[in-house]
């Protein structure tokens, strides 16, 4: 099994500490305050988080599952890809879907992961060498955004980005993010992306405000983070979870709005924080796209758009394209 799982640490070993602290003191520094939602996923918000996925209220996971279950034969067929790249990667559950029908087209020779997180990368990657004994994995712990890390794998690439995890960067970060995966891409190649959709607001709301208060125990677990890791001093039963329709800019935010005036000491990072009373701190952006924009975002980004999927109750896409020759 080892000689066909590999894991590469691309990643300074300070990596996380350093990233963690210039985020907090440019993000709570600011006006509006704000914090990256990758901070949410220590142990136990990755365990909020699969709870989450389980919810009748959260229909993303269920969404996109219903439409790898009916399409990976006909992405495999397509792609017919050689290595599957997958940023983000986590724990790989629903990628088997398409491990499985890049495996019975009989292109497949390797998986790739790229995730911040070695633990996951290491449990996934056992798992999968067990369950598909021809398998190569070769993982990357990595920060996708600023190290993309796509080596010598073998051609056609499949690169997955799934979850609607392109919808937690705004606008500008969307652009960079393109150019950057365009010039990592070469013509052969083609990127599978999910994207949830517009929808009515209640909806959307309810999938980040579920009645269990999971999401809430989610959201506050950013505090006991900054507490940990930073020696700050939140009480995180001073803070209400907040999840608001932004309809300019067509995004679900989640806050973490302050119930009291008060004062909270960071000490890594030499930041005292006063808060007003019913003054939030932005914890997650979570944009929903419409199909001609998002379309025309790729394109801008060197993406043709070839094939457009959405699951039957049309609530959620994966669409998969291709650079633009």
């Amino acid at each position: 099994m080892t000689n066909r799982f590999t894991l590469d640490h691309r990643l300074p070993q300070d990596h996380l500490a350093t990233t963690l602290r210039a985020d907090v003191l440019h993000g709570l520094s600011a006006a509006p305050r704000t914090l990256p939602s990758k901070w949410f996923y220590d142990a136990h918000g990755s365990e909020l988080f699969e709870q989450i996925t389980r919810l009748p209220e959260y229909y993303p996971t269920r969404a996109e599952q219903e439409i790898l279950a009916r399409r990976a034969p006909e992405i495999a067929a397509l792609t017919r890809a050689r290595t599957l790249v997958e940023l983000g990667s986590g724990s790989s559950r629903k990628t088997r879907l398409l491990l499985d029908a890049l495996t019975a087209a009989g292109t497949l020779q390797r998986y790739a992961p790229l995730d911040v997180s070695d633990s996951a990368l290491a449990e996934a990657g056992e798992a999968l060498c067990r369950d598909y004994p021809d398998l190569q994995v070769v993982a990357t712990v990595t920060d996708f955004e600023h190290d993309l890390a796509l080596g010598d794998e073998p051609g056609p690439r499949l690169l997955a980005f799934l979850g609607s995890t392109i919808g937690n960067l705004d606008p500008a970060q969307r652009r960079s993010f393109y150019t950057t995966l365009r010039h990592a891409l070469s013509g052969d190649d083609a990127l599978l992306l999910g994207a949830d959709l517009v929808k009515d607001p209640g909806t959307l709301i309810r999938a980040y405000d579920d009645g269990r208060g999971v999401t809430a125990a989610f959201n506050k677990n950013v505090l006991n983070v900054l507490n940990r890791e930073l020696g700050a001093d939140f009480d995180p039963a001073a803070f209400d979870h907040v999840a608001v329709w932004n309809e300019a800019a067509e995004r679900i935010e989640m806050h973490l709005r302050s119930r009291t005036a008060q004062t909270v000491k960071i000490p890594a990072v030499d930041l005292v924080l006063e808060l007003a009373a019913e003054e939030s701190v932005r914890t997650e952006i979570s944009g929903k796209f419409r199909r001609e924009a998002l379309t025309a975002e790729l394109a801008a980004g060197g993406f043709t758009v070839s094939h457009w999927w959405t699951d039957r109750s049309a609530r959620f896409a994966l669409l998969l394209a291709v650079p633009t020759r």
